[in-house]
């Protein structure tokens, strides 16, 4: 069955940021999420999942520990175990990209202060 984030499963994180789960696996995660514009998540790492950001449209910027790397539409980074954290929208418009996490995130990610 094809998927896209017109029939996946939608969730809303943040109050106004939208993700669709294009695969919800235990071994593979596969997420399309739209940020809005000046919105970010809260910074955070995964014990075991490692994760891949790949941007769609826009331009993200994303702290990695304590550097910050900008990607802009077509560009993609990866972020292993243990790692904080924290994407950002910081442009003037909105930014759709997808995540990639193997094994599947949920349940595995610690907040950080």
């Amino acid at each position: 069955m094809k998927i896209s984030k017109h029939n996946a499963e939608h969730y809303i994180w943040g109050e106004i940021c939208d993700g669709w789960h294009l695969v919800k696996g235990q071994d593979l995660s596969i997420i399309h999420e739209r940020m809005s514009i000046n919105t970010s998540e809260v910074k955070h790492y995964h014990q075991n999942a490692r994760q891949f950001f790949f941007v769609l449209t826009g331009t993200a910027t994303l702290e990695i520990g304590d550097k910050e790397v900008v990607l802009h539409r077509h560009e993609g980074i990866e972020v292993l175990p243990l790692i904080p954290h924290q994407m950002f929208n910081k442009s003037n418009e909105e930014v759709e990209f997808l995540v990639i996490s193997q094994p599947n995130s949920k349940g595995d990610r610690i907040v950080v202060d």
